[in-house]
Parts: C-alpha cells; structure tokens; sequence
C-alpha cells in the first residue's frame, strides 16, 4: 500500500470505532438487542460486540437490527471461569454462534446459574429475607440468572434501600448470602472458544487480577487482552497495552454497558476502539482455521 493509500485508508476510516464489550436482556443488560443496536447507532459506534454473560440468544436479533441501521455486530460472549479463587471473565469474539458444543455448554452453565440462585435466594430466606425465586426470575427475564437479578428483586421487594447494598450486605463475596459458580477452568473456557472457532480476551484484567494471573491465562492459550475499560485509567490502559505487545497478545477494548443500574449512558461510546482492532482479531481467527 503506497502513503496515499495508506492516508486514505486512515481518513475513511477515521470515525469508525468499535465497542466490543456489551450486555443486552439476554444476561444482565437493561436493553433488549434492537434497543442497544439503535443506541450504539446513535452513539456513533460503527461496530458493536454483544457479550451476553454465558447467552448467545442475543445475536441473531442485534445482527438484523444491525443490517437494517448499517452497524456492523461481533459475536461475543463472556464466559465465566475460575482462576485459584478468583473468578475471572473471558471475552470471546468471532465464534459459530450455532456450534453444539458450545451451546451445549451455554445450557449447562445457564442450568447451573439458576441453581446458584435457587441457593442464594434459600439463604436469605433463613436471614428472614422472604425473596422467592420467582421473584428473581421475573427480575432475569429472557436473560441468564446471576446476582444483578437477585439485587434487583431485594430492592423491589424492600429488603434494601439500593441496589449495591444487595452486594454489600448480603450477596457479595463473603457476605451472608453469597454463593460461588459453578468452577470452570479458564483452560476450558479458552479450548471452547477455539473449537467454536473465535478468540478468548481477558476481560477487564485491572479490577481483580494480578501480571502472575495474566500470566497463567497466557499459558493456557489466551489471544488477547481487554486493554480499554471503564475500570482501566490512562495510566492502566497503558500498561496492559505494553502487556499485550510483550506477550504478542491481541487487544480489546469496550464500555461494558449494561444501562439500567449498573452504569449510567455517558460511558457507552467513550470506551471504543479503533477498527484495526477488529481487523487483527479477524486475521487471528482465519489463521487458526486454516
């Protein structure tokens, strides 16, 4: 490619900006697919990952929307996995959406999640907490079940007086009501994504994990890192964007809007990145089935 080429390709390309971390109805996100589509078209993002926690349900519906209003959707998900204690989020993006395997283990874990519930909402019951299940089902919808469900039933019901008390007192870790997840090694979550044909990231490394933990998600075949994020300041961005470059990683990068409670509109397009981001990714992926 020649330098005018190459200026060209810079200034056509120049407002094109990708978020590819988002949740929807179908997991913990306060919008349904269409919603969130014609809110990234508003908001001036041309392509938008959608990584439902453990649920592809969305995917189908955004990428219509997403023809019909010209934004471009990633297949995405976000896997939970353990790492020692921790738990620890993986990022895939560019699998088959409609490979068994991997839907065989989305329904598995989804089945373990409203056992995780059934458990949390049986221990707040014997701190005199009357929340029943179906209250938190109603609160989950179409969506796979997990805390924010629970949260959002206690404030409905009473029992708190905002939503982050749910955590605080009763459903974070080591609070009276907590329940661990089902443990799925990142080792596993990583090898699903692969033979899914996508790509894994270590989603928002900077809120709890450690470079020894990147470091062992590294040796189990991790492609990438979530370089931008609301939790990451400058400073963080640019130590994991180091990270990525020494190690020969990928990076990635998004709001992880969810809307409702969870976090306000202002950051969704203020965390993007620029589309050769996706380009890379792309080229990973066709490397690998080749």
């Amino acid at each position: 490619m020649t330098e005018m080429e190459e200026r060209a390709e810079g200034a056509s390309t120049a407002q094109e900006r990708a978020d590819l971390h988002s949740h929807t109805t179908y997991s913990d996100g306060a919008l349904t697919p269409e919603q969130l589509v014609r809110k990234a078209k508003s908001s001036g993002i041309t392509t938008l990952g959608i990584t439902d926690h453990d649920n592809v349900g969305a995917l189908a519906e955004a990428a219509e929307c997403g023809r019909s209003v010209g934004v471009d959707i990633i297949p995405g998900l976000e896997l939970s996995a353990t790492l020692g204690e921790k738990d620890v989020h993986i990022l895939a993006y560019l699998f088959d959406p409609s490979n068994e395997r991997l839907l065989e283990y989305l329904e598995f874990f989804r089945r373990e999640r409203l056992k995780r519930a059934e458990r949390m909402v049986k221990k707040l019951n014997q701190l005199s907490i009357p929340v029943t299940l179906e209250a938190v089902l109603d609160h989950a919808g179409i969506g796979s079940v997990g805390r924010p469900h629970v949260a959002s039933a206690l404030l409905a019901g009473g029992y708190i007086s905002n939503y982050h008390e749910a955590f605080d007192r009763y459903i974070g870790v080591g609070a009276p009501a907590y329940e661990k997840k089902y443990q799925v090694s990142p080792q596993e979550a990583v090898r699903l994504v692969a033979l899914a044909g996508g790509v894994s990231f270590f989603a928002h490394p900077g809120k709890y994990t450690t470079e020894a933990d990147l470091v062992q998600l590294i040796n189990v075949g991790l492609d990438g890192i979530e370089v931008v994020h609301p939790s990451h300041s400058p400073t963080m961005q640019q130590h994991y964007r180091r990270l990525a470059q020494q190690y020969f990683l990928l990076e990635s990068g998004g709001s992880d809007f969810h809307g409702g409670r969870k976090n306000d509109d202002t950051v969704f397009g203020a965390y993007t990145v620029p589309m050769r981001v996706v380009e890379e990714m792309r080229r990973r992926c066709f490397r690998s089935s080749r």
